[in-house]
């Protein structure tokens, strides 16, 4: 990774890295561990959370748009704009017209961003639900770990 950021340093590329999957398959630890000896200079992490009301009556590419990396920069996406296909059945953030219409544009969306010279990674992680419950109850009682509940964990365990 640090000599892909020299790369993209000297070229002036720019790099986006999707982390997408369910809720405790390991996301953030992974994006921790891939950071750990960038150079903080030329890598941001980005973990949007709910839109807001305003965002919600924009384009839903706009926020992540608003974030995308300068020249020489990696950014890396705790989630990404597939959250609207994941989640949308479990939390209701869009509309099922919003939903079927993101799943036919997602893939000209990229197109675009490669045709542009963004260089693009999209990682999905999985767990089992066993495993899965087995992590959620560990935020449940580890105090090191209580930070991450969310109402998300609650609706992702009926899935």
């Amino acid at each position: 990774m640090i000599k892909l950021q020299q790369h993209l340093e000297k070229t002036g590329k720019k790099m986006i890295i999707t982390f997408d999957g369910r809720d405790a398959s390991g996301k953030g630890g992974t994006i921790r561990r891939v950071t750990r000896y960038m150079n903080e200079k030329h890598y941001r992490v980005v973990a949007l959370g709910k839109p807001s009301k305003t965002q919600q009556t924009e384009l839903h590419m706009k926020r992540y748009i608003e974030q995308f990396p300068r020249s020489g920069e990696i950014v890396l996406f705790d989630r990404s704009w597939y959250n609207r296909a994941m989640v949308k059945p479990v939390t209701g953030f869009c509309t099922d017209a919003q939903h079927k219409r993101f799943l036919k544009d997602a893939p000209l969306f990229e197109e675009m961003l490669v045709k542009d010279g963004i260089q693009l990674f999209k990682f999905y992680f999985s767990v089992s639900k066993k495993e899965q419950k087995r992590r959620f109850d560990a935020r449940r009682t580890d105090p090191l770990k209580q930070h991450k509940i969310s109402h998300v964990d609650n609706l992702a365990q009926k899935y």
